[in-house]
């Protein structure tokens, strides 16, 4: 009997005395959440699926309460764009440029990321609570996504490391599975455990085949990590969830700027603005503009 994960969760693990460290997610429940909010097609779910699984377990690796990482792909397929932004509690959130995309299937009959991303850029923001936040930046190797994380560690964080993401569509195009797993080296790792774990890697079927099979995100890692003493150190929810409110909006209108305010009040009508995360749309009268002017000096 195939046992059915009803919750979404990240694992933490560590394994061969601690020369690497893991991390795996089921994240169907967010995934289809996302897919709710934003009508994506099953391209642009698999796509932004994979980006939001992927920095989910990205917010989990940071220390501090109010630390905020963002993932920014940029890429020239018909996607666009998609930003995701998660922090270290397991909240994650994310939008695509365009969502309603549609492509054939790839060669291997899967739906095809990587042409709807297309070539670009992965830009990775860290907002740690510093006078600057950390910015690293690479070019997209495939537009698969896990593929540009894997190459992101290594070239921008040097840490060795193995990303795998998948999402798993529905005849109906809701999602069936979502998850992943993040394995990476620490700077002492033995050439034997290395090998020990290529040699799993290459075994192993993929994200949503274990999924599927009923495999929990710590039987994942058992599976990748298997004869290298595993340890789970601990397990975190995780969810989609946006912190938007009309305050925060109000901020953003404000940043755009004094002359740009002034001509919505005199259109003399009121403003309506939105979330590009949750899709929520909050409405400014002319007199709530007027008092915004104050906050402009």
């Amino acid at each position: 009997m195939v046992m059915e994960i009803d919750r979404d969760y990240i694992v933490r693990a560590t394994a061969a005395d601690a020369q690497i460290r893991a991390f795996a997610a089921t994240t169907k429940n967010l995934v289809e959440e996302m897919r709710k909010i934003h009508n994506t097609s099953p391209v642009a779910t698999a796509a932004l699926g994979r980006l939001l699984t992927g920095g989910a377990m990205m917010g989990a690796m940071m220390k501090g309460e109010e630390d905020l990482l963002t993932l920014q792909v940029k890429g020239d397929g018909p996607i666009g764009g998609m930003t995701v932004t998660a922090d270290s509690k397991g909240n994650v959130k994310g939008y695509a440029n365009r969502v309603r995309i549609l492509l054939p299937a790839s060669a291997n009959g899967k739906l095809d990321v990587g042409r709807a991303v297309g070539k670009g850029s992965l830009r990775v923001i860290k907002d740690m609570g510093l006078k600057e936040p950390y910015v690293g930046q690479t070019i997209l190797q495939t537009g698969e996504i896990a593929e540009d994380l894997t190459y992101y560690f290594a070239a921008s964080e040097q840490v060795p490391s193995s990303v795998g993401l998948g999402v798993l569509m529905e005849k109906d195009n809701t999602v069936k599975q979502a998850g992943g797993f993040i394995i990476q080296l620490m700077p002492f790792a033995e050439e034997e455990v290395i090998a020990g774990l290529e040699s799993s890697l290459q075994r192993f079927a993929s994200v949503t085949e274990t999924l599927e099979a009923g495999n929990s995100p710590e039987q994942m890692l058992e599976m990748l990590l298997a004869g290298m003493s595993m340890q789970i150190v601990d397990t975190m929810d995780t969810g989609y969830r946006c912190d938007c409110s009309k305050k925060r909006v109000e901020r953003a209108i404000i940043s755009i700027g004094r002359k740009e305010i002034e001509e919505m009040i005199a259109e003399g009508k009121e403003v309506e603005a939105g979330c590009h995360f949750c899709n929520k749309n909050y409405r400014f009268t002319v007199e709530e503009l007027k008092g915004m002017l104050v906050h402009t000096e």
